[in-house]
């Protein structure tokens, strides 16, 4: 066969190959339905369970059973993300209502992840069953094929409630992602209920239904007045607090209990939390703390913070709002596949296109239903029928050769070939006309039907029949009586399984927390050549002057309410408050400098250090690896960002030296290559931080700045280069931007 080669540009290629992956993370993967409230795999994996027989009602069945079901049939992309999605099914403080029964470890609150799935156990919740899965062989929903069209699946599940707003859903697809806050099921139905009673509801109206949020791990909504444009645009933010009880501790201290926890707390944020409380009583922002425990349990969150006899309790409650997690923001945005495309949706939108789907759902349930209630009265009848000429019909089994010539005679009258014992046997069964499906129910019909019970247990059921096929007519002709019917399921699901409320939906105040100024005074800031920082009482430091200074690459005195100013080599300034670095014990190890400030160990070299008060007093001069010099007044560094850039260097420079200009009079340049240039002091420019200064040494194309030394007027300074004592007093004085001395060794 000929090679055929397509030529196309690439870039389409790529465009395209992008389009197609975004919407299948989008539609298939990320987003879930609007019409259950279920991502694809979500679905996939409940309705495999169905389909295992692991209903509410049955043993457990492993976890691993499942997920390798699941992923052969119908979702290929790996375990974990499926045995995630089961897990996740199961979590009480993550779903408003698990639609999974769990067995073993499935995680806790407190982040620990679930065992290994061989090690674990699972089977469908009720709701679930009753909820999702009972009508699926009622042709509710379309099937459509699996990945490799072995299977077929459903492309959605029949849930019979707003699934999407009860249990809410979190998920990152390309280029948009979906946030919806899980609410109560009772509320949710009765704001269902109203919808369906009158579709010009207003979702203020909806809302006086369905308060808000209500959270698995309980805490209280406090932008109580904002909820209604969140819920009418489908975005917004909404305040969570965690809820704080006040408790008599012993010897006279308070104890402040957390009994509920903000949402997005959950997980590791919870020892997060706890850390950054130590972190409040270690960086002396609070002297109040005497001990914090942890003793939540399967019972609930109880975290115990005690505090000192004369705290200030209120202030450091809303210390704990400000500083801590204990009062977050959930990122609303409520975002769903509706009709085959994502889109943010309002409260009232979601509902809208829940019922729509209710009454889609009901609509071929009962049509389904009514075909079914139909074919049993035909056959009903025609078992009836052929009682009252049963012997008509006995006369003509017996006198047939085969089944065909018997059900010809039933269907259509032909008595030919057929022995009758009279004439009149023979034109009474010319004249029957039962239909096909009712001359193979006679065919098929046993003999003990004739007995006189069965007779009228037949009756019984053809009034059933006609009962139903009534009742489905009226429900499929009327409207109203279709609701009805929508109601009652969901007035069953409510009396079944609503619970009362967790979260505390309310307007609070804004947490003020006014912060106690510290006693300023001056400390001493060390840090040693491995990036670790503290600061210690100077008379701490002049007790171990020798070591400090022998084992610290930087020592200077500073304010404890100023800040230290880091420079590095790729010319960042980096500040950090004095406040935030470890005070303490001369020998404590302190704080590595990357954890307290944005300076990067990894990327980034610390050429200098010292106190912004300093700086302000001062000029400061900056020397490059290119012999780029320039002074910069210090009060330019007297900045409120963590991180700003300390100069301008041109491509492929590096700081090589900034130093603080006191006394110094004369500066020597290094070179790689072992010139020396000596210059006045006073030759250097002052220029702006943003600028790159002006060159102070000529070097050779592969030459750099490597050392910067300065001399004071009537000091001896003498270095060592390569072996060799350099004294710089006697270097030959030059100009600035000259080549230098070569010093040969």
């Amino acid at each position: 066969m000929e090679e055929k080669i397509i030529k196309t540009e690439y870039s389409e290629v790529m465009q395209k190959s992008f389009i197609d992956y975004a919407m299948s993370v989008i539609i298939a993967r990320a987003l879930p339905d609007a019409r259950d409230g279920l991502k694809p795999v979500q679905r996939r994996v409940l309705y495999d369970m169905h389909e295992l027989g692991i209903r509410y009602d049955r043993p457990y069945r492993k976890s691993a059973r499942i997920v390798g079901d699941t992923m052969g049939k119908y979702h290929p992309h790996g375990d974990s993300s499926i045995y995630e999605a089961l897990v996740v099914m199961t979590q009480e403080f993550k779903k408003g209502l698990p639609l999974i029964d769990g067995h073993g470890n499935f995680g806790n609150i407190e982040g620990d992840g679930a065992a290994a799935m061989r090690y674990t156990e699972a089977r469908l919740e009720k709701v679930a069953q009753e909820s999702f899965l009972s009508d699926l062989d009622k042709d509710v929903v379309d099937f459509v094929p699996n990945f490799d069209e072995t299977e077929k699946e459903p492309s959605v599940l029949p849930a019979k409630f707003p699934n999407l707003l009860v249990n809410g859903s979190e998920g990152i697809a390309v280029g948009m992602a979906t946030s919806i806050p899980p609410h109560n099921l009772g509320e949710v139905i009765g704001a269902v209920k109203a919808y369906m009673m009158d579709s010009a509801i207003t979702t203020r109206e909806l809302m006086g239904y369905i308060k808000g949020p209500d959270f698995p791990t309980g805490g209280i909504v406090i932008n109580k007045d904002e909820l209604l444009d969140i819920y009418e645009s489908g975005t917004g933010k909404i305040k969570v607090r965690g809820k704080v009880d006040i408790e008599k501790g012993k010897g006279g201290k308070t104890n402040v209990v957390i009994s509920q926890i903000p949402y997005t707390m959950i997980g590791a944020n919870i020892a997060k939390f706890l850390m950054d409380v130590a972190a409040l009583s270690e960086s002396k922002k609070t002297m109040d703390i005497v001990d914090i425990s942890n003793q939540s349990s399967k019972e609930g969150i109880r975290i115990v913070i005690e505090l000192k006899k004369d705290a200030d309790v209120d202030n450091f409650i809303n210390m704990l709002y400000k500083k801590t997690r204990l009062e977050d923001t959930f990122g609303v945005n409520m975002l769903a596949i509706a009709e085959g495309r994502p889109e943010v949706m309002g409260l009232k939108e979601i509902i809208k296109h829940n019922v729509d789907f209710q009454f889609q759902v009901a609509t071929r349930k009962y049509t389904t239903l009514l075909a079914k209630e139909r074919e049993r009265k035909e056959i009903q009848e025609g078992l009836i029928k052929a009682c009252n000429v049963i012997d008509l019909i006995i006369e003509i089994l017996r006198g047939s050769r085969d089944r065909g010539m018997a059900k010809a005679c039933l269907v259509e009258g032909k008595v030919t070939g057929i022995k009758f014992r009279s004439k009149e046997s023979k034109v009474m069964a010319a004249q029957l006309r039962f239909t096909e499906k009712q001359a193979n129910a006679i065919l098929e019909m046993r003999l003990y039907k004739l007995i006189g019970l069965e007779l009228e247990a037949l009756i019984g059921e053809h009034e059933e029949t006609m009962a139903n096929i009534y009742r489905y007519e009226d429900i499929l002709d009327r409207r109203d009586s279709m609701a009805q019917v929508i109601i009652n399921e969901l007035e069953e699901i409510r009396k079944s399984y609503a619970v009362p409320r967790k979260t505390l939906i309310e307007n609070a105040r804004e947490a003020v927390y006014v912060e106690k100024k510290a006693e300023e005074m001056e400390v001493v800031f060390l840090m040693d050549r491995f990036g670790y920082a503290r600061c210690v009482d100077h008379s701490v430091y002049e007790r171990n002057k020798e070591a400090a200074d022998g084992e610290n690459k930087y020592v200077f005195s500073c304010k404890n309410t100023g800040k230290i100013c880091l420079f590095t080599n790729t010319g960042q300034l980096h500040t950090v408050k004095v406040m935030d670095i470890p005070y303490g014990k001369f020998r404590d190890k302190g704080v590595p400098i990357d954890n307290i400030s944005n300076f990067n160990g990894e990327k980034e070299q610390v050429i200098a250090a010292a106190s912004q008060t300093s700086l302000n007093l001062y000029r400061v001069i900056f020397v490059t690896r290119l012999a780029m010099i320039k002074i910069v007044d210090g009060g330019e560094f007297d900045v409120a960002k963590r991180t700003v850039a300390a100069t301008k260097l041109s491509e492929g420079d590096q700081v090589a030296s900034v130093s603080i200009l006191n006394q110094q009079k004369q500066m020597v340049l290094q070179s790689g290559e072992g010139y020396f240039l000596k210059f006045d002091v006073e030759e250097i420019p002052e220029k702006k931080k943003n600028a790159i200064g002006v060159r102070g040494m000529k070097l050779g194309p592969e030459d750099f700045v490597e050392n910067v030394y300065y001399t004071c007027s009537g000091e001896s300074h003498s270095i060592e280069y390569k072996g060799k004592a350099v004294d710089l007093q006697k270097l030959k004085p030059g100009k600035k931007d000259g080549k230098g001395t070569k010093i040969r060794v």
